[in-house]
């Protein structure tokens, strides 16, 4: 028999792991070892909420040889991380400045000025991409007016993976899937648009021509001494989980669930239409020419917070806790911008529910109650956005990634959008990056290919919904209240 083994540098906001997997070539199937797993926290510098960009680096080498040390031949590496980061370097390849956070408050107010000139039309007829206070475009704007003699001094911008791939190979790359997520790339010519980038304030020198997933970059030079070949994968973590998604035909939508939420559907053409841009609906890039029409949700970033602040370790315990309470008691709007990096997410959650007039959780079972029936009602709100905007209804959701283990938040999801729900893969951003060195490594043929062997290696679990249950009768109530801004925002 033969195998194929393959290395996943999966970063998540929150954390990073480097996963070794097997590929068994006749049976056509895939498993996953976890070989080395590290944080990722966010930290004050010169004022600026940023990544420790060296630590990570040294975290993923780390990796890198505990993976070359299983006794196994490595055949290629691949690295995916969260969007819209980047990291400037020089001419020599030194980098300039700090690698700054999108949850930083230095793009505060740019968006707005965006809106006006040149306009948010004009921005999504050349972009496509959903209006979010911390894309790429906003960030390098608020770079060039607050910080010019570094703009001056920087050769190239990388996004995240794509400055991780350049230090393990010395080659630049701006991968595709990823590069679309900065509002930056035209979606009619899938290159950089120069009318955004001068309204941001950056030369076009920075970019190169953006690559699609699935070419070489270049090669590791491993401990043993074996140069092996880094592939750009579908490097934004969402591409990668949606390639993972064991999508069987068109009525099925997705949900990437973990620090971010991601619901949207695939398509081979972009919807960019009025309706679109009311919506705030994004065209990603996705893998074979597929566009992820989708949404983004602000997700287990609130939990995550919570229980962090409150020092809290069980988190089994903490949903059980919750399911037994009433539903829909306290609900907020997840995606209101107070929530993208408060000070304490806590209390502000409280004072969401204090200013809607609403009862105000208290213990850390009624914060978890009120984030999870929050977000079920926003996934079912904007669920009937998606239907509405591609003319036909879903009849399925696919959770993939970390929250899709959550069996009390997939229930929820399930009786609110009103349709079964599939659970699983739980490591699918992981899965799809090897997914696409599968691919390239000529093992399998597409993307269909590789889901058919996510299906047949990995259990999913199906949720039923329950029409009459209390979260289902409170969806409409949640739309209008959200329409009208009843919702905190």
């Amino acid at each position: 028999m033969t195998f194929r083994h393959c290395v996943a540098v999966d970063l998540g906001a929150s954390s990073g792991r480097v996963m070794l997997a097997c590929y068994a070539t006749q049976q056509r199937t895939l498993t996953l070892r976890e070989v080395h797993r590290f944080a990722n926290n966010l930290q004050k510098n010169n004022g600026y909420d940023c990544w420790d960009i060296d630590t990570l680096e040294d975290e993923i080498r780390l990796g890198l040889e505990k993976a070359c040390a299983q006794g196994v031949t490595i055949d290629s590496i691949g690295i995916d991380t969260w969007g819209v980061d980047y990291v400037l370097i020089d001419k020599q390849g030194k980098r300039v400045g700090l690698p700054v956070s999108y949850r930083d408050h230095r793009t505060d107010g740019i968006m707005a000025t965006a809106l006006e000139q040149p306009g948010k039309a004009d921005i999504y007829r050349r972009s496509g991409i959903q209006f979010l206070p911390f894309n790429t475009l906003y960030q390098l704007r608020a770079l060039a007016q607050q910080q010019p003699d570094i703009v001056a001094a920087a050769a190239h911008a990388l996004l995240i993976p794509d400055y991780f791939s350049f230090r393990l190979t010395g080659n630049l790359n701006w991968e595709y899937t990823n590069a679309t997520t900065t509002q930056l790339v035209n979606i009619d010519s899938d290159n950089w648009d120069t009318t955004l980038l001068d309204w941001a304030g950056v030369p076009a020198s920075w970019f190169g021509t953006p690559t699609h997933p699935g070419n070489i970059i270049g090669h590791w030079q491993s401990p043993q001494g074996k140069a092996i070949p880094v592939v750009a994968v579908a490097s934004h973590d969402t591409a990668s989980a949606v390639i993972a998604s064991p999508l069987k035909d068109a009525s099925a939508a997705y949900l990437s669930s973990g620090t971010w939420s991601l619901m949207g559907f695939e398509s081979t053409t972009p919807y960019t239409s009025s309706d679109a841009l009311a919506a705030n609906i994004t065209n990603e890039g996705g893998a074979e020419g597929r566009y992820r029409v989708l949404k983004n949700i602000m997700g287990l970033w609130l939990l995550q917070r919570v229980l962090k602040e409150r020092d809290i370790t069980d988190l089994p315990a903490l949903i059980a806790g919750a399911r037994a309470l009433p539903s829909c008691r306290f609900v907020i709007n997840p995606n209101d911008e107070r929530f993208i990096n408060p000070q304490n997410m806590g209390e502000e959650i409280q004072t969401a529910c204090r200013e809607s007039n609403q009862p105000v959780p208290q213990s850390d079972t009624e914060l978890a109650r009120c984030i999870f029936d929050s977000l079920a009602l926003l996934y079912a709100d904007i669920l009937g956005e998606l239907a509405a905007l591609r003319g036909q209804p879903f009849t399925r959701l696919h959770i993939v990634g970390g929250g899709s283990q959550n069996q009390l938040l997939n229930q929820l999801c399930a009786d609110a959008c009103g349709l079964p729900v599939v659970a699983g893969p739980i490591e699918a951003s992981t899965l799809g990056n090897i997914g696409v060195q599968l691919m390239t490594l000529n093992e399998l043929s597409s993307v269909d290919t590789f889901r058919d062997v996510v299906s047949t290696s990995y259990a999913l679990t199906t949720f039923t919904p329950n029409p009459d249950n209390e979260i289902a009768r409170n969806v409409v109530r949640f739309q209008q209240k959200r329409q009208t801004k009843e919702l905190c925002a």
